[in-house]
């Protein structure tokens, strides 16, 4: 008999059959279906300091140390040193890889971070001083438009990071350009910047909402990854974009991916829809937390061409909170119909014996 066979058997014995899940699976969706078509770890130009032009891809940094990523830099030469640093990285990305969506990982960075692809801003980690707060146990992953590559020619990956105390630098994790295979076609994406506020205001949902003094913070991704760990209770997220004119009379769907644990998702001020009771005399959470977000835009909501403004309330009853995992964006319904009978992947021990 073989190893996996005694192990089946060993599982079976300790659970019935009934109990247990014989096939997982995967959504394509995720980081399992990604992968990676540019290994990044290696040598990096770096530079202790600080300075604006330094995500120029024009900037000359050919003085500049070399160091190994990832590691600590205290292990590659600068023991002791607390403050600010930078990072660049010169490739080039084939045009094969046009028309994919692709995302940075820079593995975890202690503490704070910002990250530039071509002095385009993609993603950050923590928050910088004077208001500082350390991420140093977030995994980067930061989507790039395909307008921010370079094909077929030279492309500069510059990373602003903060030290406060201890390791610094990109420490460890598979670095990398990645690929995410299967993901459905957004027509305009909002994964990015978002405003965020925690706290429940009706008036949060209206276009003329004042939300200059709101925090930034990236979505997809938990709000306790981004300073405000052990909060539970009702928040605001808020996100103002184009949809742009050659869509008016189209079928679309608004995708908000996975929110833990319930919302309600204005555009424009009107209600589109929402997941999970948040109006009754007690908020009852059950698994509102893993279902996708997929709400209808009604075309008269919509101002094509011009500003639009989304608002999605939160509830967060306990552990981690926010629009956690995307796709964020706008689809045609035709592609996200196709979306929804995507392939399925079976990912555990119980495969080999079952088939499929």
């Amino acid at each position: 008999m073989s190893i996996l066979s005694i192990i089946f058997f060993f599982l079976i014995s300790l659970n019935p059959v009934s109990s247990i899940s014989l096939v997982v699976e995967e959504d394509e969706r995720t980081e399992s279906y990604s992968s990676r078509i540019m290994d990044l770890r290696g040598m990096w130009k770096f530079s202790i300091g600080d300075e604006e032009n330094w995500k120029s891809p024009d900037f000359d940094d050919r003085s500049w140390e070399d160091i190994f990523v990832p590691s600590s830099w205290e292990d590659e030469g600068y023991p002791g040193y607390v403050g600010y640093a930078w990072y660049r990285k010169k490739i080039v990305l084939k045009s094969e890889h046009r028309n994919k969506y692709l995302y940075l990982n820079m593995g975890f960075i202690d503490d704070v971070d910002e990250v530039y692809v071509n002095g385009n801003f993609v993603g950050f980690g923590g928050s910088f001083p004077p208001n500082y707060f350390t991420a140093y146990h977030m995994e980067r992953k930061y989507n790039v438009p395909e307008k921010y590559w370079n094909f077929n020619r030279e492309n500069v990956i510059a990373v602003r990071v903060f030290n406060a105390e201890l390791s610094g630098g990109i420490l460890r994790g598979t670095i990398g350009i990645y690929e995410l295979k299967y993901t459905i076609p957004l027509e305009v994406s909002l994964e990015g910047i978002w405003k965020f506020l925690p706290g429940d205001e009706p008036e949060r949902k209206d276009v003329e909402f004042n939300d200059w003094d709101w925090y930034n913070v990236m979505v997809p991704a938990p709000w306790e990854t981004q300073g405000f760990k052990n909060y539970d209770g009702f928040a605001w997220y808020r996100k103002s974009f184009i949809i742009p004119e050659k869509y008016r009379g189209e079928k679309l769907i608004l995708l908000l991916g996975k929110i833990d644990d319930l919302d309600q998702t204005y555009l424009n001020g009107r209600l589109i829809g929402e997941t999970g009771d948040m109006d009754g005399l007690s908020l009852y959470v059950d698994e509102e937390w893993l279902e996708y977000r997929g709400y209808r835009l009604t075309d008269s909501y919509i101002n094509y061409g011009s500003g639009n403004l989304l608002a999605v309330r939160i509830y967060d009853g306990l552990v981690q909170g926010g629009i956690y995992q995307g796709p964020i964006g706008i689809v045609t319904e035709e592609n996200y119909l196709k979306w929804q009978k995507r392939p399925k992947k079976k990912r555990n021990i119980f495969d080999f014996f079952l088939g499929d």
